[in-house]
Parts: structure tokens; sequence; C-alpha cells
């Protein structure tokens, strides 16, 4: 079967299981018109899972109203609340409510239920019990649900007992009322305090949220907003962000209304492009082609630099400022140490290729105490020429994967980024520092700083934030291109990655889809970028900034250049050494 055929057959399968969810949904809910998207993802980890999910939100459509839980759960994302627990805790208060009911009328709806959270717990257990309170909870709940006279430790048995009231609530104020509760006291005992009560979470107005969140930006729709935090969270609980977004990866049909509102929707998200339209578009044209066609890049200076408005994405951005800051001054003196080593390593180097070279030859400069060799011997070397290498000759891309894979260790990579940046600027080298993050079908190039800046612009790397998934072979190709029109003779790309390429592509209508950027089809188009750049004269170190299981897949990419940091104190002494084998290597 070819690769195309396997795609259909791919696309087919989903499309018919999608139905069948939703027949199943439409059937339990008796509402023909409710429109939610099924999980159909977690049906290759177990079919009970799917289909039991299928079921509740059926359930909870037919006895609560799912529009005034989404709109809370909105709400409280707007306040701050963190979305994973807040989204745990919800799916846990919605099965609760209506495990009892939908039993009563469907009996096999409980065999569904039990087998379920059989697959959840033999999953999910290690990561739930490293969650905390919270997972500790849900672990308790899948428990009693396979057992129902399983009893956990008093403290989280008595947080049991509350949850499974639940399935005596009369409204959906009583299932709002328990996820808060559950929330305020597990996830965040500070919330009331800082960010307001219930009440002032409900009395939050329309027009606020109208900034929050992306899904009410499209559609204006909190419905379908609470339900893609819940599944995405849902999903997040078993898996680690990168993970996670390698299992979504897939088509997601999106409607052309959705389509013409992306540009304006990354505008919102980061910030305004430093490049006019038609400068946009002579750059898709010529470097989007082969397996990025269809794909458009989007050049801005961040959304803390050029923002449309302060909604929740430059709040979010000025936090992540402010926590890249505090680890930076928490590791200050290693930080300065690293930059000061690594500077030094590189001015040397520099300045040893610019030491002159002095060597006897047969022409030159004359040395008057050989004069006595003229006609004597048939030893010609009786002059001296000097040799001198320019240092003025480098210049340096720095290009960091800031997509969401890399959020746990987001301060780390800023703190890498902001070491290499200050040292290039020590050594008195031109450099470009960049970002890239996948959405949709923008790759977003983040610039931090341009070549020719002062020492100044190396603080914007405390601005690093990650997001959303990263098309790695599209962001070096980009980063590439304005590199190789620079003027100096010798050109590095340095690349800050964790070695997973993983593009989440949308089936955008009225256009040729590219193909799923994931798994080894990704690794081998963006091994094949770095080869490419290669050829053309540019030297490209990696430095992994990954987890040890994907080294294998960085070594594959970068082959022998790259270095590995598996802590920040030796960060000057590895890449130091890379960096000075490949200034030491050029003429």
């Amino acid at each position: 079967m070819s690769r195309a055929d396997e795609t259909y057959a791919d696309e087919e399968y989903r499309y018919e299981l999608e139905n069948r969810m939703r027949n199943l949904l439409w059937t339990v809910s008796g509402d023909y018109d409710l429109d939610v998207l099924p999980d159909v993802e977690s049906f290759r980890d177990s079919k009970y899972i799917s289909l039991y999910d299928a079921v509740k939100q059926g359930a909870f459509a037919r006895f609560f109203s799912k529009d005034d839980f989404g709109m809370y759960l909105v709400k409280k994302l707007y306040l701050g609340a963190e979305e994973v627990p807040l989204a745990t805790l919800a799916q846990m208060c919605v099965d609760e409510a209506v495990a009892d009911k939908i039993t009563a009328e469907r009996k096999g709806v409980a065999t569904l239920r039990r087998k379920a959270f059989e697959a959840i717990l033999d999953r999910d257990f290690d990561t739930l019990v490293r969650m905390g309170p919270v997972g500790r909870l849900k672990a308790a709940m899948l428990r009693e649900g396979i057992d129902s006279s399983y009893k956990a430790e008093k403290r989280v048995q008595d947080q049991l007992d509350e949850l499974l009231t639940l399935r005596n609530a009369a409204d959906t104020m009583d299932v709002i009322r328990e996820v808060d509760a559950l929330y305020n006291r597990l996830a965040d005992p500070g919330f009331e305090k800082e960010h307001g009560t219930l009440e002032q979470v409900m009395a939050v107005s329309a027009e606020d949220l109208r900034k929050f969140n992306w899904q009410d930006f499209l559609n204006e729709d909190a419905l379908e907003a609470a339900a893609q935090v819940m599944n995405q969270a849902e999903n997040a609980v078993h898996t680690d962000e990168d993970e996670t977004e390698r299992r979504k990866a897939g088509k997601i049909l999106i409607t052309e209304e959705a389509a013409q509102k992306m540009y304006s929707y990354i505008e919102l998200n980061y910030g305004r492009s430093y490049l006019s339209e038609a400068e946009q578009q002579r750059l898709n044209r010529r470097i989007c082609r082969g397996v990025h066609a269809d794909c458009k890049l989007y050049f801005t200076d961040g959304i803390l630099h050029d923002y449309v408005k302060e909604n929740s994405a430059y709040v979010i951005a000025g936090r992540v400022l402010e926590a890249n800051k505090r680890f930076y001054r928490q590791n200050q003196r290693v930080a300065r140490h690293n930059i000061e080593a690594l500077g030094n390593i590189l001015r040397r180097s520099l300045q040893a290729r610019n030491e002159e070279e002095r060597t006897e030859a047969a022409y030159g400069a004359i040395i008057p105490r050989k004069l006595w060799k003229a006609g004597r011997t048939e030893d010609a070397r009786l002059f001296q020429r000097i040799m001198k290498k320019q240092n003025t000759d480098f210049v340096v891309d720095v290009l960091m994967d800031a997509s969401g894979s890399q959020r746990n260790r987001q301060h780390l990579i800023a703190l890498q980024g902001y070491i290499l940046s200050a040292a290039l600027s020590r050594a008195g080298i031109p450099h470009r520092v960049m970002g890239f993050c996948t959405f949709w079908d923008y790759t977003v190039m983040h610039r931090f700083r341009e070549y020719d800046e002062g020492r100044e612009a190396d603080w914007r790397l405390m601005e690093f934030y990650s997001s959303s998934n990263n098309r790695d072979g599209l962001a070096l190709r980009a980063t590439a291109d304005g590199l190789k029109d620079r003027p100096e003779e010798n050109k590095i790309l340095i690349v800050l990655s964790d070695g997973r390429p993983n593009d989440l592509v949308v089936n955008r209508p009225n256009t040729k889809n590219p193909a799923l950027y994931t798994g080894e089809y990704a690794v081998k188009d963006t091994a094949s970028e770095v080869r490419r750049i290669r050829g053309q004269g540019i030297s490209v170190l990696g430095v992994f900034a990954g987890e040890e299981q994907d080294l294998m897949a960085e070594r594959r990419i970068f082959g022998k250049d790259f270095a590995y940091i598996r802590d920040i104190s030796t960060f000057a002494h590895v890449v130091g050494r890379y960096l000075k084998k490949q200034v030491d290597e050029m003429d």
C-alpha cells in the first residue's frame, strides 16, 4: 500500500470512528444537534476509555447544562487557574454526577465504566501518584469505581466521600460548586485570596472572556473552549507534554471562517510581524516548498514588544519573563562564570587566527643572517613570509526550539540562550537569536536579537517562552535563508532543541494539506535539512535540550556535531569545545 493510500485509509478509519462515537453521544444525550469533538486519539490506548468518554459527555449534556459548566471553566481559567488540575477535577466531578443516572437507564454502562477505569488506572497510575493531591484523588476515584468496597487513606477518603456526594447532584451549580471547592483546596489553596471566590469567578463578564481564549476568539463559544481544555488536560495527565502533542498529531478539521481568522489569532497571541505582508509572501513562496508546502512563516519580535492588546497571552508572556529572570538571579554566579569562560574560549580562538605566522620561503622579506647561503647551497629559503588570518569573518545564528514540549524547562533554555548570546557578544561575534514554534500552519519565528545589536539586546533572551508544536525542518530552512546572505565568509548555526520535531497538522479547507510532520518522518526531514544547510557551507551545531531517551534522535539529526548539556555549570566547557573546533577548522 502506498503512503497516500495509507493516509487515506487512516483518515477513513478516523472518520468512521468519530461518527460512531458521535452517534453514541447523541443517543445518550438525546440531543442530535450536540456538536462535541470526540476523543478519537484515546481509542489507541483503549476503546473503553473513548467509548465511555462519549457516554459521559452525552449524559452530562442530557442531565445538566454543558454551556453553564463550560462557561464556569473558562472564567476560572481567565482568573488564573491552572489548566491541568482544573480540567482533571472537572472530569472527575462530571463522571460522578452522571454515573448513577445513566447506569440506571443503561445497565451496560456500568461494565463499560469499570473497564475504562481499569484501562486508565493501568495506564496512568505512576503519573497520578506524582501529580500530588489531585492525582491521588483521581486514583482513589478510579479504584472505587472498579471496586465499591475500596477505602483510601483517611485524608484521601474524606475527599473521595465528598466527591461521591455528586451522585445526588440536582443541578449544574452543584457540580460547579464541588469543582471549585476541590480545586481551591487541593490545587491552589491561595486562589480565593489572590483571584476571587466562586461568586467573583461567576461574575466575570463575556467581554473579559473575549480576549482570553483562542477558541472564544474563533468561535465565540465558551462551551467548545471548555471541551478543548478538558480534552487536552485529560491527555496531559498520562503523558508528558511532547508525548501529548505526538498523540494528538493528526488532521483537525476547521471551518473556512476559522481559517480566515487564523492570521489575526497569530497576531493577537505572538505579536505583530516586523515584516510587511509583501515580504512575508515572498518568503513563503521561496521557503515553504516540498514537505512544507502550504505552510507559512511568521516573523515577530514577540508579544511583549509589539502587541495588539493586553490579552491573556500578553499576561502569560510577562509572567514567564519574570520567572526566567528569577531563575537567572538564582543561578547568576554560574551564568556569569559560563559567559566569561565561553567568551574567553571564543576570543582566544579568534586571536589565534589573527596572530602572525612567520615561515621561511623562497620569496618574501630577506633574512640577512641567511645571505651567506646565496650561491653556496641549494637552499633557496632566504626569505620570510608573514601570513595572517582575519578574525572578522565569522557570523552566528542561534535557533531555539520554543515548542510546548519545552515548557517544563523553558527557564533553563532561556538561561542557556542568554549565556550563549552574551558570550558571543563578549567575543565580538555578530549573531542573531531566534525562537520557533508552530501553530496551525504558521511557524512563528520569534526574533530576540539581530546580528549587529549591542550587548543590551542579549537580555531579551529572558523573554523566551514555549507553546504549541515545532516544525524543525522549516524553521532551520528559514534561519539558514537569512544567514547565507550575510557577508561574512564563515557561518555557524547553533540549534537548541529536544530532538522531537512534531507538528500537529491542520486540515485546511480548499488546500493541499502537508503530510503529518511527526515521528520518523519529521526526524528524517530535519536531518535532511541539516545536511542541506551544511552543503551550503554553513556549520550546524546541535545543543541538546531534552530528555535522555531522545538523544538518539538528536544524534541522527546533527550527526557528530552536537553537544549534550547535562548540567548548566558545564555549558561553557561543552559548547566551547565544539565552537572552538569550528573556528579552528575554518579558513
